[in-house]
């Protein structure tokens, strides 16, 4: 929720900013907290020393790079200290514990810190804030106007904006569009549609699906997004709430059926089971698969290894039926790279200020050029020379009936998804458990959840 700011912490804001150059005539800004005293949110400066650490996975490092130099142009009195790394949760969680945390932190990749811990200690600094603050390119334009859809949302526990999830990834099944023009082959709209070209596929000597069996989770993707288009985005809503029964809906168990046939037929690419998902991508793109799901992310994350010729594509999840709710243009749109500033930050303010200049849209579009991907900055990507990948993804968002959906119980409770989620996907696709044992594991895990006093709850509305 956008808080109201008064005319005198807008004009302290102003004055600890100085005057700012850059796009956008701003004059002042308003990115303090709810006190002028050192626990509350004015600690620091725009032009005080900040530290930004970066988790560098499929984005990489540079985007963040960029968004310093930004940074300095507008503040040139400030001192950036940047690291980058994929051990968060090693490296940061001693840091939140001793109180001594970034100013900035991507939260992001396998070993992130469970937000569902950070959240319920109080250790996260509202951004509320930041979206009520005028944005750098039009100072008649709030922050939070600037944002898609569902950012803010994914972003919020309690009521309160604690995450920004800065990338904006759109989740389907990708293919070569080189190979299936000289195979002849079509991506279908249909589940049937689907079996039937994965024997033309499996027939021309070539598995059709693979998927990173160590994090078997990136297949349960596909199982909620048909699921959804089944049944409606209330059946994600029951399961983000810890609803009774809500992973045994008949929508979740008839997307679980279909994608085990998957397996069950011979059409998932021998070894699977142990790879890694950089691994499962590069069998990809060399032609060793012609299909696999993920997110937007994909095509910087294999830049180094995919054939130049091979012509990136993603579309949405086949229809399962003729009857499903949502159309088949729907696909899973999401926030991801979760960027926060610690309660406890030394710069608070600088940590607000630097995301502010990340939410421009030359910050954003720099985004999309370093890191081949959307941001969460609505139109940023326009006039653009994007990679054939990119490309496609803008297509699946503009397509007639496109519309986006997501469940928000990955950052809610973590474990659900990492651990009990992910080992039974993992023995769904071994075959060694069929759709009604999936269903009841992922249940079970759920219901366990919601029975421990010690875990937070939030309520998705």
């Amino acid at each position: 929720m956008a808080q109201t700011i008064s005319r005198r912490r807008l004009l302290h804001g102003a004055a600890a900013l100085g005057a700012l150059a850059g796009t956008g005539a701003l004059t002042g800004c308003a990115l303090g907290g709810d006190s002028d005293d050192d626990d509350g949110g004015n600690r620091g400066a725009a032009d005080a020393p900040l530290e930004v650490v970066i988790f560098n996975g499929g984005f990489g490092e540079e985007y963040a790079k960029a968004h310093e130099a930004l940074y300095r142009e507008r503040h040139p009195g400030a001192q950036i200290k940047h690291s980058a790394t994929q051990q968060i949760a090693e490296t940061l969680q001693p840091r939140f514990v001793a109180g001594t945390p970034p100013d900035v932190l991507d939260n992001s990749g396998g070993n992130q810190i469970d937000f569902n811990a950070l959240v319920s200690q109080g250790a996260l600094a509202d951004l509320g804030e930041l979206l009520a603050a005028p944005s750098l390119d039009d100072p008649k334009v709030a922050v939070r106007d600037t944002l898609l859809p569902g950012i803010v949302d994914a972003g919020s526990y309690d009521g309160r904006f604690l995450a920004l999830n800065y990338a904006y990834s759109a989740f389907g099944t990708w293919y070569s569009e080189k190979l299936f023009a000289d195979r002849g082959w079509q991506y279908p709209t249909t589940w049937d549609g689907m079996i039937a070209l994965c024997r033309q596929i499996k027939a021309a000597g070539i598995a059709p699906w693979t998927y990173p069996g160590v994090h078997a989770r990136y297949m349960s993707w596909p199982i909620l997004a048909s699921a959804a288009k089944l049944g409606g985005v209330e059946v994600l809503k029951a399961i983000d709430n810890l609803e009774p029964g809500a992973w045994r809906h008949d929508a979740v168990r008839t997307a679980v059926d279909a994608y085990r046939q998957l397996a069950v037929d011979g059409y998932v690419q021998a070894g699977a089971e142990g790879m890694d998902h950089i691994q499962a991508q590069t069998e990809w793109c060399r032609g060793h698969a012609a299909l696999i799901f993920c997110g937007s992310w994909l095509e910087n994350e294999q830049k180094a290894v995919t054939p130049p010729d091979f012509r990136m594509t993603v579309a949405p999840t086949p229809s399962l039926t003729t009857g499903d709710k949502l159309p088949y243009a729907a696909f899973r749109g999401a926030g991801s790279e979760s960027f926060v500033v610690p309660a406890k930050a030394k710069n608070l303010r600088g940590g607000l200020e630097y995301l502010r200049v990340m939410l421009s849209r030359e910050g954003a579009a720099g985004f999309t050029r370093t890191a081949g991907s959307l941001s969460c900055v609505a139109g940023a990507s326009a006039g653009l020379d994007l990679a054939p990948g990119l490309t496609s993804v803008t297509r699946m968002m503009t397509a007639p009936g496109a519309q986006t959906f997501t469940w928000l119980y990955p950052s809610y409770y973590r474990k659900l998804e990492r651990t009990f989620v992910n080992a039974a996907t993992a023995d769904l696709f071994a075959r060694r458990i069929d759709a009604a044992g999936w269903v009841d594991r992922c249940q079970k895990a759920a219901d366990d959840i919601a029975k421990d006093p010690s875990i937070k709850k939030y309520k998705r509305a």
